[in-house]
């Protein structure tokens, strides 16, 4: 079942890699040689791989008191990470979810992020890196809805089967930040996993043509 709604979740998220791809591309245009950026990527392309799988957790926030969810993470073919977060209630039903495309880029050397749900179009950006053996990011949450906020993230006590999270807020863009805003403990509940490609290429008999077309050419 989860491993159906990554799928669909992915397909929905391919216009977002397109539009990532362009805009970044501008950004970093001559700067690196292609050789470069690959080596940028093969260097860092593992630094999220602690979040792939199933985990649950529970969180306290200043904004919404406590809850609990459902995280889950899979690889895609060419190393993106695509997640879940869906907060859930007693029952299993669900309050709130989200999901997230992780892509790095060799050109900048960050991992860029685009956040999206239901309504809210590709505005939710951030960036991220890893520094010593903990993952930062800074990312906009909240522009469809015109009252945007700032998280400053940071996960920290990385382990095998755990991990914990916690954010400062600014919702004014950076100029006075609200420390401990929101704070997550993760337990893994499910193993790693990657995602193949979506289609495959099947292989062609005879001319290579569609059956129509090869009655035609009799």
């Amino acid at each position: 079942m989860r491993h159906t709604a990554f799928v669909r979740c992915a397909e929905s998220l391919l216009a977002a890699i397109v539009m990532i791809a362009l805009h970044l591309s501008a950004q970093g245009a001559g700067k690196r040689t292609p050789e470069q950026i690959q080596a940028s990527f093969d260097a860092h392309k593992g630094e999220f791989d602690y979040l792939l799988g199933d985990w649950d957790f529970t969180a306290t926030s200043r904004a919404y008191g406590k809850f609990k969810g459902y995280w889950s993470a899979v690889r895609l073919e060419n190393g993106q990470i695509l997640d879940e977060y869906r907060v859930v209630g007693d029952n299993g039903e669900t309050y709130y979810v989200t999901t997230t495309l992780r892509n790095y880029n060799g050109g900048l050397d960050r991992w860029e992020l685009v956040g999206t749900h239901a309504g809210s179009g590709l505005q939710d950006t951030g960036t991220a890196h890893k520094e010593g053996t903990e993952m930062r990011i800074e990312q906009t949450f909240g522009v469809a809805s015109g009252n945007p906020s700032l998280l400053r993230i940071r996960y920290y006590d990385i382990g095998s089967d755990r991990f914990s999270w916690t954010a400062d807020r600014s919702p004014d863009g950076g100029k006075t930040w609200e420390s401990g805003f929101q704070q997550i403990e993760a337990r893994r509940i499910g193993p790693p996993r990657s995602m193949g490609p979506l289609a495959t290429a099947k292989k062609q008999s005879g001319t290579g043509l569609p059956p129509k077309e090869k009655d035609r050419a009799k």
